[in-house]
C-alpha cells in the first residue's frame, strides 16, 4: 500500500512538472512571437552549457554548440537572430544575434542592454569587466589612460627585443626548430615575457636560473601561468575546499593565486615608496599614476587597493593568453597556407631587408601581417559569443533570406548572446566565410561584422596593446622562419579538411584554445 502510494505521488509529481515545463515553454514561445530557433533540455550558455559541453541534439545545446556549427542554425532558420529555449534548471529563453545591425543596435545601448553580473571575476576585487553601470565608469576613467600610445610603443620595443632573446637563448643557431607544442613551447612563453616588462615593468631573462625573489615560492611567471591554465579550479571551487587542498594541482593553484597577489602588493608597495617615479609607461604604473591623479580631490573616481588589484589581474589574464591562443592559431593557418606565407615574408623583407628590428612607426606597413593576424580572428576569435540582457520590454529588426523586415520582441529579463563566431562566419558579411583569406581585409571590409573584441563602449581596452604584440611576434618570426607542418606518415592520406582539423582543433580554454 505505501509502495503503491510513493510511486503515485513520484508520478503525480513529473507529470505536473513536465506540464509546468510545457506551459512554461509555450508562454515562452509567445512572448517572442514563436520566432524561430532551437530547443534543448541543457542550455548552450552558462554553468550547465559549460558542463555540457557537446552539443547533443535534442538532448543538449552545449558550449561547443555554436562553435561547432557556427553559422549553421542561423541557416537552417533563415534568419539571422533566432531563439534558443532551454527547460533545465527552469524554461529559459535565449535570443542569439549573427546579424551586424542587430549587435551595433545592443552594444550601442548600454541601458537597455546591460552585462549580466561577472561576479567570478572580482578575485582579487572589483574591476573593469565585473562591473557595470556608474561603477563601470569610474573602472574606465581610470583604466583608461593606462592603455597610452607611450604603452603601445614599449610592447612593440620590449617584443621585438624578447624575440630576439628568445632566438639567442632557445633556438641558439638551429636552422630548424622542431615545435611540438606552440603554446607551451612558444607562444604562451612569449605572452609571458611581454605582459611581464609591458604590463608590470619586470624585466625577464630567458632561462633564468630558478632563483626566486625572498618570501616566494614561485616566479611570477610560473604564478601567472598557473592561474591563467586553472583559472576554472577557482572559479569552481569555494575557497573551504581550495585550503583543504586535497589534490597536489589544487595545491598549486592555490598557492599560485597567494603568489600572483603577494606579486601585485609588493609591486604597487614598491612603487609607491618610491620617493621618485621614474617616468615607465607599462600598464601597471600607468594605472597607480591615473589613480593617484584625483581631479576632484575628494577621491571619488580612485579605486581601492582590492580594486587596483583587481584590474591589474584582468589586464594580466587577459594580456597574455588570448596572444598567445591567437598567435598559435596563425602559425598553424600559416603552416596550411604556404603561398600566403610566402606573401607575408616577401613584404616583411622589403621593409627591412637587412634583418635589423622592425621599429613601432614601421608597424602601420606590415598590412599582409596585420590581415594575417585578423583573419585568424575572424576564424577563431577569443570568445564565441558575448552575454547581455534586455533591461526592458523592447525589440530588434533583422531581415529574413527573403529580404523581408523581422521584428523579434524582447522581452524585458531577456538573455541575449552576440554570436561573435556566427557572424564572422556570416555569408551576408564574408565572402566564402570558411576559407582562409586574409587579403579580404585590404580596403574596405565589413567593420561592424569583425567583434573579436567586442563593440560599442564596452569594447576592449587592450586592443591595441594586443595587436601590438602579436603583429610584433609575428613579423619577427617569419622575418627568419618559415613555418611547415612535419611529416608524419601517420597523416599521409589525410584529406585537406581533415589536415585543416587536426592542426587547428579547439581545445577548451578560457579562451578559444
Amino acid at each position: 500500500m505505501f509502495s503503491n502510494t510513493f510511486v503515485l505521488a513520484i508520478t503525480s509529481g513529473l507529470l505536473l512538472s513536465c506540464l509546468k515545463a510545457y506551459m512554461d515553454y509555450r508562454a515562452a514561445l509567445r512572448s517572442i512571437n514563436y520566432h524561430p530557433g532551437f530547443c534543448a533540455l541543457i542550455p548552450s550558455f552558462g554553468m550547465l552549457g559549460l558542463l555540457f559541453k557537446e552539443p547533443r541534439r535534442g538532448l543538449w545545446g552545449g558550449w561547443r554548440r555554436f562553435w561547432r556549427r557556427k553559422y549553421l542554425d542561423f541557416q537552417e532558420a533563415g534568419v539571422d537572430i533566432i531563439s534558443h529555449i532551454a527547460f533545465v534548471p527552469s524554461v529559459t529563453t535565449y535570443l542569439v544575434l549573427a546579424d551586424a545591425a542587430a549587435i551595433k543596435e545592443v552594444t550601442g545601448h548600454r541601458a537597455r542592454f546591460p552585462k549580466p553580473s561577472y561576479e567570478f571575476f572580482r578575485i582579487f576585487g572589483g574591476n573593469i569587466i565585473a562591473s557595470e553601470g556608474d561603477e563601470w565608469k569610474r573602472h574606465r576613467k581610470i583604466a583608461a589612460p593606462a592603455f597610452s600610445e607611450h604603452n603601445n610603443r614599449l610592447v612593440w620595443n620590449e617584443t621585438a627585443k624578447i624575440v630576439c632573446g628568445f632566438f639567442e637563448n632557445v633556438w641558439g643557431s638551429q636552422a630548424e626548430v622542431y615545435v611540438d607544442d606552440v603554446v607551451q613551447s612558444l607562444t604562451l612563453p612569449m605572452a609571458l615575457h611581454v605582459i611581464s616588462i609591458a604590463g608590470f615593468g619586470k624585466q625577464t631573462v630567458w632561462r633564468a636560473d630558478g632563483t626566486l625573489l625572498p618570501k616566494h615560492k614561485l616566479s611570477f611567471q610560473d604564478a601567472l601561468h598557473v592561474v591563467s591554465t586553472d583559472l576554472w579550479i577557482r572559479f569552481v571551487m569555494p575557497t573551504m575546499l581550495l585550503d583543504l587542498a586535497p589534490t597536489k594541482r589544487i595545491a598549486k593553484v592555490k598557492l599560485a593565486f597567494e603568489e600572483v597577489e603577494q606579486y601585485m602588493l609588493e609591486l604597487i608597495q614598491e612603487r609607491r615608496d618610491a620617493e621618485k617615479r621614474d617616468e615607465r609607461h607599462d600598464l601597471f604604473s600607468n594605472l597607480l599614476d591615473a589613480n593617484d591623479s584625483d581631479e576632484n580631490g575628494d577621491g571619488s573616481v580612485k579605486l581601492t587597493d582590492e580594486e587596483l588589484l583587481g584590474n591589474i589581474f584582468i589586464f594580466m589574464l587577459a594580456g597574455h593568453e588570448t596572444t598567445a591562443h591567437t598567435l598559435a592559431f596563425t602559425f598553424g593557418l600559416l603552416a596550411l597556407h604556404s603561398d600566403y606565407q610566402e606573401k607575408v615574408h616577401q613584404q616583411i623583407k622589403s621593409i627591412m631587408p637587412d634583418n635589423r628590428l622592425p621599429t613601432y612607426e614601421e608597424m602601420h606597413l606590415f598590412t599582409e601581417c596585420t590581415a594575417v593576424f585578423y583573419e585568424t580572428l575572424r576564424l577563431f576569435p577569443p570568445v564565441t559569443t558575448i552575454p547581455k540582457i534586455s533591461a526592458e520590454d523592447t525589440s530588434l529588426v533583422t531581415t529574413d533570406r527573403a529580404g523581408n523586415r523581422v521584428v523579434v520582441p524582447v522581452p524585458c529579463g531577456t538573455s541575449l548572446h552576440l554570436s561573435v563566431v556566427a557572424l564572422h562566419y556570416n555569408p551576408r558579411y564574408w565572402d566564402d566565410p570558411y576559407a582562409f583569406k586574409p587579403e579580404r581585409f585590404h580596403g574596405d571590409w565589413p567593420r561592424e561584422a569583425f567583434i573579436p573584441f567586442s563593440a560599442g563602449a564596452r569594447s576592449c581596452l587592450g586592443r591595441r596593446f594586443f595587436e601590438t604584440e602579436g603583429i610584433a611576434i609575428l613579423t619577427m618570426i617569419l622575418s627568419r622562419y618559415k613555418i611547415e607542418l612535419k611529416d608524419d606518415p601517420r597523416y599521409a592520406h589525410e584529406t585537406c579538411e581533415e589536415r585543416w582539423q587536426r592542426v587547428l582543433d579547439v581545445k577548451d580554454g578560457l579562451t578559444t584554445a
